[in-house]
């Protein structure tokens, strides 16, 4: 019975946002700017702080790297959630579904670590600013990022293939508008406490272990403003960490949100509204929370803009 269920299920029904037809073309609308601000925000951090020389720093190219996780976890669910606001039946294939499961994971666990690696850059600028070309080498920053994506991608691999290689029940449809974990979970008709326990370990290991380097790279860095005796040092100390920290306020504040209340006070429609949150607005929020509070990055786009002007004027 259970070979029979797995093998006839083709495809899922996500129900998406909301049911309410006269929402659909205003949430459309709505979601597709934030999404194409999204794009253009984040591949535009990404270039920039590849070209332009004054950007070849190892904030940057952490910076760099959260744009490219913001890009990939908000592309594997909007494209999808905004083809859904205009087609009749929201529909997705078995295998498509798997994928954007896959990917979404990657990205997301990705970007915890990275904003761990982050933060332990800005504690090493900060603390050891004497050291920090020495202990923030390029060879350093290529590895604090192999990790994030090498363990994400064993992450997404784990938990993808443990919930497709189950067997599915007969009903389809996903009480969400992407292929989340959790909704899935709840269309199995085979056992899943290995699985919900494999989740929740990794998942409390992503959470607490990223957090904790955070927070204890903050606490010094604190401290070590508080030494400082220049008041002028100490506000661009606090300046050079003010983006980071919204960022991961934000962000940390959204997931423990969504992820650590009981099961008891979970509804479907506030899970929506806390997901939407992360994988469509965070990703908008994030270059312009760097690009408007970094003097470096608005230089650098001034820059970049008079360096294309002159290249259209001459043509």
């Amino acid at each position: 019975m259970e070979e029979d269920n797995l093998t006839m299920l083709n495809e899922f029904i996500l129900l998406g946002i909301t049911n309410r037809l006269e929402l659909q073309a205003p949430l459309f609308g709505l979601f597709l700017t934030i999404y194409m601000m999204s794009v253009v925000g984040n591949l535009g951090m990404t270039i920039l702080t590849k070209i332009d020389s004054k950007l070849q720093t190892p904030m940057y190219f952490f910076l760099r790297h959260l744009a490219i996780t913001d890009l990939g976890y908000s592309t594997a669910v909007g494209p999808k959630m905004l083809v859904n606001f205009v087609v009749n039946e929201n529909t997705i294939s078995y295998y498509c579904c798997a994928a954007q499961l896959a990917l979404f994971i990657v990205f997301i666990t990705s970007e915890f670590l990275i904003l761990s690696a982050i933060s332990y850059d800005r504690y090493v600028a900060i603390c050891n600013p004497l050291l920090y070309t020495v202990i923030m080498s390029q060879r350093t920053c290529w590895v604090l990022v192999a990790i994030p994506y090498l363990y994400s991608t064993f992450v997404s691999l784990l938990v993808t293939i443990k919930i497709f290689n189950s067997s599915f029940c007969g009903y389809n449809v996903i009480r969400h508008f992407y292929c989340d974990s959790n909704p899935l979970l709840s269309l199995l008709c085979s056992n899943t406490n290995e699985i919900e326990l494999i989740t929740l370990i990794l998942a409390s290991f992503d959470l607490i272990s990223s957090l904790l380097i955070v927070l204890v790279s903050y606490l010094l860095i604190i401290v070590a403003i508080l030494r400082m005796k220049s008041a002028e040092g100490r506000h661009k100390a606090f300046s050079t960490c003010g983006s980071h920290l919204t960022v991961v306020a934000v962000f940390y504040g959204t997931l423990i949100f969504m992820y650590m209340q009981p099961k008891s006070s979970h509804s479907t429609d506030t899970d929506k509204v806390a997901s939407t949150f992360y994988t469509l607005i965070i990703p908008m929020l994030n270059p312009l929370i760097y690009s408007l509070r970094n003097k470096d990055v608005k230089y650098a786009v001034h820059r970049t803009w008079k360096k294309m002007c002159n290249i259209f004027s001459t043509v």
